[in-house]
């Protein structure tokens, strides 16, 4: 891939007690695109995006960052550039106010005040909680908390954004609004974004590519529509295609219709293939 944000060949990551997380993970993730890791529950896709993310060492393999190789050399400088949001907000927000959440990275880069002003207001403007800056973490809804999450990560001017179940614990409103939020947040930024989660009906809403992550392998990759596509890996995975394309799969006459074509991922695109069929 030639404009690569993210490379990683041969990636192991041992825990201390020796339990193998994941092993020989090759993946590749090209500059500003959207892409997920789908696993189930334990398949050890938080703790990849930990060591993509610079806060683990892998055991081995090499792992390279906007062409640069991570080592604990250049860790530091990487880091920089990639930011990296916990699936539990309150892991992240731990300030008395949301403002000095934010700022909480920016002074440790050493900026000046005025500069840390200048990129606190700008990522609170960004996630749209601007009028919440002087709010404890803890008055916040489970949504703002995300935000306000993803803000103190902004605020440090990430090029990559990495992303841990982004839909967890969010009731549906909620949960549609913070999709739309990072569609976004994607199209305004300068950014590549890495999502991991088992939602797999927020997937073709949030990404471009998929791989999926299973018993510390990568099993399968490709566009979420091909990886979708292929039942019998997401089966042993644990996992399945979105509600709408397994809808499409029980209705004969509707995938008999498609021949060859591949099934709705999204409800709109499920809508577009009915119209198409009542006027034919």
């Amino acid at each position: 891939m030639v404009h690569c944000a993210v490379d990683l060949q041969g990636v192991q990551y041992r825990y201390p007690n020796g339990y193998i997380a994941f092993d020989e993970v090759n993946l590749q993730v090209g500059l500003h695109e959207r892409a997920v890791i789908l696993g189930a529950n334990g398949a050890g896709k938080s703790t990849l995006l930990s060591v993509i993310s610079g806060v683990l060492e892998p055991t081995k393999g090499s792992i390279q960052i906007l062409h640069q190789e991570l080592t604990p050399k250049t860790k530091r400088k990487i880091r920089a550039s990639v930011g990296l949001v916990f699936q539990e907000p309150d892991n992240q927000l731990f300030m008395p106010s949301i403002w000095e959440d934010v700022a909480f990275g920016p002074l440790n880069m050493g900026l000046s005040e005025e500069e840390v002003r200048h990129r606190v207001d700008e990522a609170l403007e960004i996630v749209g909680i601007a009028s919440l800056r002087d709010k404890p973490p803890h008055h916040l809804s489970v949504g703002e908390k995300k935000r306000a999450a993803i803000a103190t990560v902004l605020a440090m001017r990430p090029k990559i954004l990495i992303l841990d179940e982004p839909t967890a614990h969010l009731d549906p409103k909620s949960r549609a609004d913070f999709i739309k939020f990072l569609t976004k947040l994607h199209k305004q930024g300068d950014l590549t974004l890495i999502t991991a989660t088992h939602d797999v009906d927020s997937v073709p809403l949030l990404a471009d590519r998929a791989y999926v992550l299973n018993k510390g392998r990568i099993t399968a990759r490709g566009t979420v529509a091909s990886v979708f596509s292929d039942t019998k890996t997401l089966a042993k995975a644990r996992l399945s295609p979105p509600t709408v394309a397994r809808l499409f799969q029980q209705i004969p006459w509707l995938t008999d219709a498609q021949g060859s074509q591949p099934l709705p991922m999204s409800i709109r695109e499920a809508v577009k293939i009915l119209r198409q069929q009542r006027f034919r």
